[in-house]
């Protein structure tokens, strides 16, 4: 199977105010450690406890929103819950202690917090909701030292979680405490993780749940993703929402890979919002399509069905509902926490398994109608680069086209949310789109210097071109630097390509290199993807890598990821040889392109491997969408699968063993 002839693509858009650099391929060796991990445990337990309301402190609006969604999504991935909401010091106690003594036979024992919490003499405490602080000795003795959380977790003798997203800002409450919550250590097989990065503070959130906890559901179901992938996502997500000033943390002790959900893979976000809409023929599923994913793949798909109704395409999949198609919208409504999601599933499984859980969730949704001018700025400004499931990236074009009502929403943002750049640098954006560029360029000066890492890639890339500004390639340079180093994976990318030129010196390559891993590595699906073709090739690691690393950029959004992984599988190279293992893949890679490989598998002199299409015709027969012989053969009634399947006819149950 010949490599594609596909240019590795660049992100581009119309003027410096939105660029960022392509990827250049560099032919040089890394050193990664991907290996397989266990079947599932056995014994999954969790305790989880959120508290919001407090006697003596302000409440929070997200907590018991947190803790409730948290144990309704680890039951579903098999774990036994134990829930507190609004727990006394006493009752909080008692949990824990009660947890402690189940957890001495679990397999994975994990303890979850949301609430308030402080540190002093960096010892973390949780805060009960009788806690009433006098002063910094009785505010000790009032809380619960994170250790006896960590002691009765202890107990358990296999794979140990605590996840904390309690690091809200206390300083005015709480006489003589520090920000944040102190970084911990800890003994084998622990994995302690943190809403933001030692010492700062977390956000509580805009929507339902806080800034960490939202994204945390959004990533936690994600078939075959192990958990410090997991956490790669999370990250990302997060550090795009706070502009970098919220960095999800992690001390990791553990000797084995761990998956929340260790099913097989499918499709992501974008395709099955696709499927979910075509199925139904739910125009507002369709509408939100284009709002989340303007530029997606499936995007003139669903124009084309908007005007033109069902003869837009032929082979559109008519079914009606059903317990598959109920249950991926189900998930898909759970991972991506949208409002449209839940009240689609309503209307058309009125009756089904999960209505009452969406009742609850929707009763405690607040209407977007309801949304405060901070949420209607990030709906209407939000960087591409930086979508995320609940708040997509708007394009240049579009954002200029609404500049007048992103800018109003986003100066009454900033007025009411002075300590937060993001917002700054929203609404520099949307100054930008406008033409605006005199009001643009300070504001993005302002939001840089407080941290916010959209706003110095976009102030780089101004002053880099002089496209607003005063061209000045060094400082441009030097806001590169500063965002790569605070986590900026497009940063990275930025300072990564002069540094590969074939012409840079060897330490150039070595540093440009280690640039694009921690690109890769912050979710960068496109580095991932091209360290794959690496890999493939025997340039980076080794070709036994490469799948693996195709598979994760799968995951992450890069879906010609899934013909590469294909294409190992059935020519067997660097790994096991598989037909029936690369059907998988090419029927997820037909339903998450462009349609690129659709026209491939089905044109003439096509060359995929005889063993792979008979094993593909088998997967879709199984759904009911092939019927003739398995003979391996790329005619009509292979396209005609192929297209339904692409096109509404998904259905999970085909990529199993």
């Amino acid at each position: 199977m010949p490599l594609s002839k596909k240019p590795i693509p660049r992100w581009s858009v119309p003027s410096a105010f939105e660029r960022v650099a392509g990827i250049l391929i560099v032919w040089a060796v890394l050193a990664i450690t991907l290996f397989a991990g266990p079947a599932r445990a056995e014994q999954r337990i969790a305790l989880i406890i959120g508290n919001a309301a407090y006697s003596a402190i302000p409440s929070l609006d997200n907590s018991a929103n947190d803790a409730n969604d948290m144990a309704l999504t680890l039951t579903e991935l098999g774990f036994r819950v134990t829930l507190g909401i609004d727990r006394s010091r006493e009752e909080m106690l008692d949990l824990i202690a009660g947890f402690g003594a189940e957890a001495r036979t679990a397999d994975v024992a994990l303890f979850y917090y949301a609430g308030h919490a402080f540190q002093v003499s960096d010892s973390n405490y949780l805060i009960p909701t009788d806690f009433n602080p006098v002063n910094l000795e009785q505010a000790a003795a009032d809380s619960i030292m994170l250790d006896v959380a960590l002691n009765a977790l202890a107990e358990a003798p296999g794979l140990k979680i605590v996840m904390l997203d309690a690091c809200r800002d206390n300083r005015n409450q709480i006489p003589g405490v520090r920000d944040g919550l102190a970084r911990v250590g800890s003994a084998a097989d622990f994995l302690i993780v943190y809403a933001t990065q030692p010492g700062a503070v977390a956000s509580d959130g805009k929507g339902r749940n806080g800034t960490f906890t939202g994204a945390l559901l959004h990533h936690i179901r994600t078939p075959s993703q192990d958990i410090s992938e997991m956490m790669i996502a999370v990250r990302k997500e997060v550090i795009a929402q706070s502009g970098g000033l919220q960095i999800p943390w992690e001390s990791s002790s553990l000797t084995r890979r761990f998956f929340f959900d260790d099913g097989p893979p499918t499709a992501n976000s974008d395709t099955m919002l696709y499927q979910a809409a075509v199925r139904s023929w739910d125009k507002s599923l369709m509408n939100l399509y284009l709002q989340r994913y303007p530029e997606g793949v499936h995007a003139g798909d669903i124009l084309a069905m908007l005007t033109e109704g069902k003869t837009a395409n032929t082979q559109l999949r008519s079914i009606g509902p059903d317990e598959e198609s109920g249950e991926q919208l189900w998930q898909l409504a759970q991972r991506n926490r949208l409002r449209p999601l839940f009240e689609s599933y309503l209307n058309t499984y009125a009756s089904g398994p999960h209505a009452d859980e969406a009742r609850r969730i929707l009763a405690e949704m607040p209407p977007d109608a309801d949304q405060d001018p901070a949420r209607r700025c990030e709906l209407q400004a939000n960087h591409p680069r930086d979508g995320t499931e609940t708040t997509p990236g708007v394009p240049f074009e579009l954002l200029a086209r609404n500049s007048v009502a992103a800018i109003r929403d986003c100066e009454e943002a900033v007025r009411l949310n002075p300590g937060q750049a993001r917002y700054l640098a929203l609404l520099a954006r949307a100054y930008a789109a406008s033409g605006l560029r005199d009001k643009a360029v300070p504001l993005f000066e302002q939001a840089a210097d407080q941290g916010d890492l959209r706003a110095m890639v976009s102030l780089a890339l101004i002053v880099e071109t002089g496209d607003g500004a005063e061209k000045d390639p060094a400082k441009a340079q030097a806001l590169f630097e500063k965002a790569a180093a605070a986590g900026s994976p497009d940063a990275a990318i930025n300072v990564a390509i002069p540094l590969l030129d074939e012409n840079r010196s060897a330490a150039d390559h070595k540093r440009g290199i280690a640039l694009m891993q921690q690109a890769s590595q912050s979710g960068a699906a496109i580095a991932t993807f091209n360290l794959g073709l690496l890999a493939r090739d025997g340039k980076f690691g080794t070709p036994a890598d490469a799948r693996a690393l195709f598979e994760r950029a799968a995951r992450e959004g890069e879906p010609r990821a899934y013909r590469e992984a294909a294409y190992l599988l059935a020519e067997g190279h660097g790994v096991a040889k598989s037909g029936l293992e690369a059907s998988k893949y090419l029927l997820l890679g037909v339903a998450s392109d462009d349609g690129s490989l659709l026209q491939e598998l089905t044109a003439p002199g096509q060359s995929w491997p005889k063993d792979t299409l008979v094993e593909m015709q088998r997967r879709l027969g199984r759904v009911g969408l092939y019927s003739k012989g398995f003979d391996g053969l790329p005619g009509p009634a292979l396209k005609q699968a192929l297209e339904k399947w692409r096109n509404g006819g998904f259905n999970a149950s085909a990529l199993g063993s």
